[in-house]
């Protein structure tokens, strides 16, 4: 009796102790709740501007617009297509459908509605590989189309050769079957003992390009490197030249090895002399895991994160853009990757385009696969390996992202899903403030809060960072950086001149990165003048005393009348300040103009006397102006790697013909970047700190003040009203603290990748 009566006890107390506990979590729950809420999902300051439908005459080609591009090709049987990644050179095959811009006077003309909308149209490119030449069509009306119209002559002025092609996955998996059965089967006793190479483990393929020494060579030296995640700083000192200029597979031929530092003429050669102990041999050894970017140690807490306390202060609509008082449409070119358009302030145009045009690197080296490198990223597409951006590291975890579509060396579009990423920003320092320590005890700041439009494209070994921000001064910056894993070649005697060794038998190879920005500023209207400022000293005798003289600094003003006189090369001393300016006063006087501030760390460009430089001729410049041109819409092409001694298009042409600059529609074509050194540091990965550059656009007496004095995040504090939220919203942060409603990770960045498969 008295056991039943303890357990009945028990049994009462441990439900009266679970009832307490459930009441005291729920107080605390609430307690804890009033202090921190959730963040509120309404916008709380609204939109200053609204969204225009009329952006979409930039966006982007749907998947829908795409699949009507190809089956309507498709259907064309004087093309004779093929849509097959494993297509044969020897083929026609449909490599790229991207979108055809409008002519610029038909799409200004629509947006001040007074015209109607432009006919939508899609480019095509085709390699007529059963006729050895290629051709672009544009292809049109979209939704719906119509016709066909080739324009290669129209746009280049000259017959694209067929050895002017990019490297197609259907040529690539031809060239690794080729590697296969012409050197790798025949060589199994040295890839064995050399590189652990059997019918389960494989090197990976890295090439040189451009691939050969002249015009209608295609003669790629192919470096190999270990099978690993990191395998660019894995080199294991062999290399072969294939020829591959035929469209006929089997006319391919090994021309030449390297192993070891040491050349061979066949396959056959090296065999016999690697049997006969005639060479010296590289004795495998397993590498450490360096290259990983897994990380050394369990990571324990997460760093800080952005939230918007008071919802997002922009708005993203189709391809439009609001924030604060910009606007802007967007687009990613599978060639040439980020773009803006109809870029507004206050709702005046700042710019009609601001894009990436190029990203070239030139490299050094004792060893072929790296000797005669220079990459030119948009010959393989820089827009078309922008993946999707991991959530919290690539982006803050809260920005807005947005899924893009492409067709380049595909079946059909493949969805990249949030592969750009649009965020509001704390930039970490204040725009501009001051501290009143004299007469006026007082603290006047705002914080630099801007918006951020970007992407990252994985360009084999490199990821380049593409950021363009908007500023509430009316700034507008676009800016690179680089990282992702450096360039290397297996260490051999006199390499250190090319590098620095950065792990055992790995030279991290010396290279430049130049990047080329389009600028076209329209200010106040399409007639712009450019013009220079600077400072020289003057020595000038004293007002007050005349007998005595000084140096002092005096402004120094220039307008520049044409192309070449504005065609501003690096290695010369060119002027600091560089303004697309217009005609129009603001309240003091002055011409209302955009200053062009390039940041950039360049290393030489290519001498000129070079063949291959025609093909690159935008890096002499600095920067370079330009009269408008609807057949001028690019610095590079998708041939110029391919056909790098014979471009389809040559920058320095645009300026050749030396037209005036004067009250012209003007574009300028601005140059940045920086030279790396590979170091011990590089490894595994390059970092973002250090390795980039770019230009900034901003107001030079555009205004008659910074517009940014009218912004609501100012602070102002006067003695007795610092704890006054009046002027200083930061007084009372503390009390209105939330905590963000997250959205669940995802990634699916995966998704898009090249695969190498029939």
């Amino acid at each position: 009796m008295v056991e039943r009566r303890m357990n009945s006890l028990v049994k009462w107390a441990l439900i009266l102790f679970v009832l307490v506990s459930i009441i005291l979590n729920i107080v605390l729950i609430g307690i804890h709740s009033s202090r921190t809420p959730k963040c509120s999902a309404q916008r709380v300051h609204p939109l200053r501007g609204k969204h225009d439908k009329r952006s979409l005459v930039f966006a982007d080609l749907t998947r829908e617009e795409y699949l009507q591009v190809q089956q309507y090709m498709l259907k064309d049987k004087s093309l004779n297509i093929s849509i097959n990644q494993a297509t044969t050179p020897s083929e026609n095959f449909l490599f790229l459908i991207d979108l055809s811009l409008p002519k610029k006077v038909d799409v200004l003309a629509y947006l001040s509605e007074t015209s109607p909308k432009p006919v939508r149209e899609a480019t095509a490119v085709v390699f007529h590989g059963s006729k050895g030449y290629i051709k672009e069509y544009v292809v049109g009306p979209l939704p719906n189309p119509t016709y066909i119209r080739d324009v290669t002559l129209e746009k280049y002025g000259i017959t694209l050769p067929i050895n002017a092609r990019t490297v197609t996955i259907g040529e690539y998996n031809l060239l690794f079957k080729f590697l296969d059965a012409e050197v790798f089967s025949k060589l199994k006793k040295l890839m064995k003992e050399s590189f652990d190479v059997d019918e389960n483990k494989k090197l990976n393929p890295f090439e040189q390009m451009p691939r050969g020494l002249r015009s209608g060579d295609r003669k790629t030296w192919i470096s190999f490197f270990r099978d690993v995640s990191g395998m660019y700083i894995h080199p294991v000192g062999f290399e072969v030249l294939v020829d591959h200029g035929s469209v006929d597979a089997s006319q391919w031929k090994v021309e030449m090895l390297l192993y070891n530092g040491q050349y061979f003429n066949t396959v056959e050669e090296l065999k016999q002399k690697y049997d006969a102990m005639s060479v010296k041999k590289i004795a495998y050894k397993k590498s450490p895991d360096y290259d990983s970017l897994k990380p050394k140690n369990k990571p324990l807490q997460i760093g800080p994160q952005l939230f918007y306390a008071e919802g997002k202060r922009y708005s993203v609509s189709n391809n439009h853009v609001l924030y604060l008082d910009w606007s802007f449409a967007f687009g990613l070119s599978s060639l040439t990757g980020m773009k803006v358009f109809d870029v507004r302030f206050k709702n005046e145009r700042i710019a009609y385009e601001l894009s990436v045009q190029e990203a070239m690197s030139v490299y050094g080296s004792l060893t072929p696969g790296m000797i005669l490198t220079k990459f030119l990223d948009s010959s393989i597409g820089i827009g078309r390996f922008a993946h999707e951006l991991a959530r919290g590291v690539d982006c803050p975890y809260e920005a807005t992202y947005v899924d893009t579509y492409r067709y380049i060396d595909v079946q059909a579009p493949v969805r990249y899903r949030n592969s750009i990423c649009i965020f509001e920003h704390n930039m970490g320092q204040p725009l501009r403030r001051h501290f009143g320590d004299f007469f006026h005890k007082s603290y006047g700041g705002m914080v630099n809060s801007a918006l951020v439009f970007r992407t990252i494209t994985a360009i084999g070994n490199y990821d380049y960072m593409w950021d363009f921000i908007f500023y509430q001064t009316g700034a507008v910056e676009a800016k690179v950086h680089a990282t992702g894993y450096i360039s290397s070649s297996y260490l051999v005697d006199g390499s250190q001149k090319y590098g620095h060794q950065v792990a055992e038998n790995v030279l991290g190879n010396i290279h430049t990165h130049f990047i080329n920005f389009k600028v076209d500023l329209d200010v106040l209207g399409e007639r712009n003048v450019f013009q220079t400022k600077d400072m020289e000293y003057v020595n000038v005798s004293l007002p007050w005393k005349t007998d005595h003289y000084a140096m002092v600094p005096q402004l120094v003003e220039k307008q520049l009348k044409t192309e070449q006189e504005a065609a501003l090369r690096y290695g010369t001393k060119t002027p600091r300040y560089l303004h697309i300016a217009s005609n129009k006063t603001n309240k003091w006087g002055h011409q209302r103009s955009y200053r062009l501030q390039v940041f950039s760390f360049t290393g030489d460009h290519l001498p000129e006397s070079e063949p291959e430089e025609r093909s690159m001729s935008w890096a002499r410049y600095k920067v370079a102006i330009t009269k408008y041109k609807d057949s001028e819409q690019t610095s590079s092409s998708l041939y110029s790697q391919n056909n790098i001694w014979s471009p389809a298009v040559d920058f320095s042409k645009y300026i050749a013909d030396d037209e005036s600059i004067e009250d012209q529609d003007l574009v300028a074509w601005v140059t940045t970047g920086f030279l790396h050194i590979p170091h011990a540091e590089d490894i595994p990965n390059t970092v973002t700190v250090g390795n980039g550059g770019g230009v900034l656009l901003r107001p030079h007496n555009y205004f008659d003040e910074d517009p940014s004095i009218h912004s609501a995040d100012s602070v102002y504090i006067k003695p007795g009203s610092e704890n006054s939220c009046e002027n200083n919203r930061m007084a009372c942060l503390a009390k209105e603290t939330c905590s963000p409603v997250l959205e669940p990770f995802t990634y699916n960045g995966f998704e898009g990748v090249m695969k190498f498969e029939d």
